[in-house]
């Protein structure tokens, strides 16, 4: 079990645990939004970063397995300056209206949306196309969870997965083929670990909104025209 120290606390962590699952057995919250629980860490948000010493760039916690005797921590000057950023860039650009756990995270690093005024702002048609969800990719953050429980993680349906490239990365289906054409089983999970509302059951996202269907087409009407005028 090594024996370590975060935040100058000594701490002896479980055998095998990484940075951020030692933080969080000894109580020391750092911020994560690609992590869960019932997927495999990828380190992607890099929410969770944390200074090591020794080690010149700051290492994603989710993945850096803690060993004996290192030295971390979690909230260094450029650590703090780094998380406030991601969140200022993810909040000009991608609709966080329904995700409760990355606004609250904005509170405490006091990031604000306006730093990047220039920034272009996700705009992806509402997809209505299954009985069970709609996908609002405006409010994808690409924390890869959906894609995760998706395949090796949980479902084994690889139904989704990342299309595009660049800027123009988003979740999707092979081919954008229609839910119900896919391997989908309409199982949830997906659903379940989605941090942001991109993915939400039908009911949910039509009494929360109060709009019907037709509704829901107008709103990727007005989306196309956005897209349009700004090209």
């Amino acid at each position: 079990m090594p024996k370590l120290t975060i935040d100058d606390r000594e701490i002896i962590a479980e055998d095998g645990a990484t940075i951020l699952e030692a933080t969080r057995q000894a109580g020391i919250e750092i911020p994560a939004i690609c992590w869960h629980e019932a997927t495999t860490s990828n380190g992607l948000c890099r929410m969770c970063i944390v200074d090591v010493e020794g080690m010149r760039l700051p290492q994603p916690g989710c993945i850096l397995q803690a060993a004996d005797g290192m030295k971390v921590q979690t909230r260094s000057e450029r650590v703090v300056r780094a998380r406030k950023t991601i969140l200022e860039m993810l909040a000009s650009s991608v609709d966080l209206s329904d995700s409760p756990e990355i606004l609250q995270m904005m509170d405490d690093y006091g990031a604000s949306p306006e730093r990047f005024p220039e920034a272009e702002r996700r705009e992806v048609d509402v997809m209505d196309d299954n009985p069970m969800y709609i996908r609002d990719y405006a409010k994808c953050v690409l924390c890869w969870r959906c894609v995760q429980v998706c395949a090796e993680d949980a479902q084994y349906t690889f139904a989704i997965n990342f299309s595009g490239r660049g800027y123009e990365t988003q979740i999707g289906t092979f081919f954008e083929q229609p839910i119900p054409s896919t391997t989908c089983v309409l199982c949830g999970q997906c659903v379940g670990v989605c941090p942001t509302g991109a993915l939400k059951p039908k009911r949910e996202f039509l009494l929360e909104s109060g709009v019907s269907p037709e509704q829901v087409a107008a709103m990727n009407t007005g989306r196309k025209r956005r897209r349009e005028n700004h090209d």
